[in-house]
C-alpha cells in the first residue's frame, strides 16, 4: 500500500549515491540524511558537484548507484512535492512566455493531463508573486525583466508549487540586494512552514550565518553538521585545495578560479 505523502515527514534520504559522467565520477558514494524542516547549505569549489546533486534529486540525471528516498519512498514517488530552482544559466530568458505563465507550471504537477489550470491555480500563482513582491510583473514577457526580477519570478513559481523539499542552486549569484533580501526572507517563510531546504552557495558566511547545517562537497562527502564542525580550516582545505586562503587575522578566503555560472554540468562537469 502506497504511503501517504502529505502526512509523512518529508525526511530525505541519501544511501551510497554515485554519478557518472561518461568515465567520470561527478559524486562518489555520497550518504547522508536531511531531516524534515532542516536548512542545508551545500558548499565547496566550482566542480564539486553541487548542481550534479540537485538534478539527480529532481531525476534529470540517474544515478549509477545508490538510492535516493523522499517521505520514505523512491526517488519518483513522490507526487511533484520537490521544487528546483536553478542557476540562471540554465535558464533561455528568450523563451516567450509571462510571468504568470512561468509561475503557473509551478502548479503543472497537480493538474490532470491536458488540463488547464484552475481559477483556484492562477489564485496561488498570484498570492506567489504577491509574496515576492512583484504582483505588478504578471503579464510581462519573463525576457523582458531584470536578472533579479526573474530569479523572483522562479521563486514564485516553486512558491505556487507547494513544496515539501526546495533546492535552490546557487540563488544569491549575480542578483541585486533586494532580490537577495527577498530571497533571505522566503528562506524564514519556508522554515516557519517546516519546507525542507537545501540551498548551494560559495558563500561561506552566509552558509555559517543564516543554516543550522552545512554540507561540505567536492564529489564526496568532506563533512555534515553544525556549521561550527563543518567549517573548519582542515575541512576546507581538504575541499577547496589550494584555492583556500587564510589571512593573517585567521579569516577564511576561498579563491575559485572559476567565474559564476561555470558550476554547472557541462562537458563532464559537475556543478
Amino acid at each position: 500500500m502506497q504511503k501517504a505523502f502529505t502526512t509523512e515527514p518529508a525526511r530525505l534520504d541519501i544511501k551510497n549515491v554515485s554519478v557518472a559522467y561518461n568515465a567520470t565520477m561527478a559524486l562518489r558514494e555520497l550518504t547522508f540524511q536531511v531531516p524534515h524542516g532542516a536548512r542545508v547549505a551545500i558548499v565547496g569549489p566550482n566542480g564539486a558537484g553541487k548542481s550534479t546533486l540537485f538534478k539527480v534529486l529532481v531525476g534529470l540525471l540517474p544515478l549509477a548507484e545508490g538510492e535516493i528516498l523522499i517521505h520514505g519512498s523512491p526517488l519518483g514517488h513522490h507526487q511533484d512535492c520537490v521544487a528546483y530552482l536553478p542557476q540562471r544559466e540554465d535558464v533561455d530568458w528568450r523563451f516567450p512566455v509571462t510571468v504568470m505563465d512561468v509561475v503557473l507550471m509551478g502548479r503543472y504537477g497537480r493538474l490532470k493531463w491536458l488540463a488547464r489550470p484552475t481559477r483556484a491555480d492562477r489564485a496561488v500563482a498570484s498570492h506567489s508573486l504577491a509574496q515576492m513582491g512583484i504582483a505588478e510583473l504578471a503579464d510581462r514577457p519573463i525576457g523582458d525583466l531584470s536578472g533579479g526580477q526573474q530569479q523572483r519570478v522562479f521563486l514564485a513559481r516553486a512558491l505556487a508549487q507547494e513544496p515539501h523539499i526546495f533546492l535552490m542552486d546557487e540563488p544569491f549569484t549575480g542578483v541585486d540586494a533586494t532580490t537577495q533580501e527577498a530571497t533571505l526572507l522566503l528562506l524564514d517563510h519556508l522554515h516557519e512552514r517546516q519546507v525542507t531546504v537545501l540551498i548551494s552557495t560559495h558563500d561561506l558566511n552566509l552558509a555559517s550565518t543564516r543554516f543550522s547545517t552545512v554540507l561540505l562537497l567536492n564529489r564526496r562527502l568532506i563533512a555534515y553538521g553544525a556549521p561550527g564542525e563543518v567549517l573548519r580550516q582542515e575541512n576546507l582545505a581538504r575541499a577547496f585545495g589550494s584555492s583556500l586562503l587564510v589571512t593573517q587575522d585567521g579569516t577564511i578566503l576561498v579563491d575559485d578560479c572559476c567565474p559564476p555560472g561555470e558550476d554547472n554540468d557541462h562537458g563532464g562537469q559537475a556543478g
